[in-house]
């Protein structure tokens, strides 16, 4: 009576065994990108226009057609949107998880960082598409093109933390912090 259990369960691991090995692997087929996930190029910023913003909130319709809630972290000490929020305006988003909510922890409003920015030694205009015009023609080493990536900015080879994007604009780096105003289209 003993060997009648020990017996029906081998016979059971017998057969999975059996069944598992004529199974040929299944490829592997990758699912798009959503805007939660990190891009190809490692770019984890998601990128939209914002429906709507409260004291602590942004919803956001993202590229990719999501509508997703960020909520600002009450507790924060930095003002994490950067530009202010106006409907209708592009933003780059940086957030986390954390008990089910989507946490902000940084967001630009692209919309607000286009135009034209100088300072001592620079005066150039940031243009939508990623591309960046000098208006000093004799400038030694002048950007010429700008993204966001992973809520930095990027103007060519240098990339910044944006500290803070108004009628001003200070960006810092390791190499310090550098300010410029808005200026009239020339």
């Amino acid at each position: 009576m003993k060997k009648t259990p020990v017996l029906l369960v081998l016979m059971m691991v017998a057969a999975i065994f059996i069944g598992c090995k004529n199974e040929k692997a299944k490829p592997v087929i990758e699912k798009s990108t959503t805007a939660t996930e990190v891009t190809n190029d490692g770019d984890s910023t998601i990128y939209g226009v914002m429906l709507d913003g409260g004291n602590h909130s942004l919803l956001l319709l993202t590229n990719e057609g999501d509508t997703l809630e960020f909520i600002e972290n009450p507790d924060d000490t930095v003002e994490v949107v950067k530009g202010g929020k106006l409907a209708g305006d592009k933003f780059a988003v940086i957030s986390y998880e954390e008990y089910g909510d989507r946490i902000l922890r940084s967001a630009v409003n692209l919309t607000s960082l286009l135009g034209n920015w100088k300072s001592l030694d620079k005066d150039f205009e940031i243009k939508e598409g990623g591309e960046i015009l000098s208006n000093i023609e004799a400038e030694q080493n002048p950007w010429t093109n700008w993204r966001i990536y992973n809520g930095k900015l990027v103007l060519s080879k240098d990339t910044f933390d944006i500290i803070e994007l108004s009628d001003s604009m200070e960006l810092g780096n390791n190499n310090g912090n550098f300010v410029f105003g808005r200026s009239k289209a020339k």
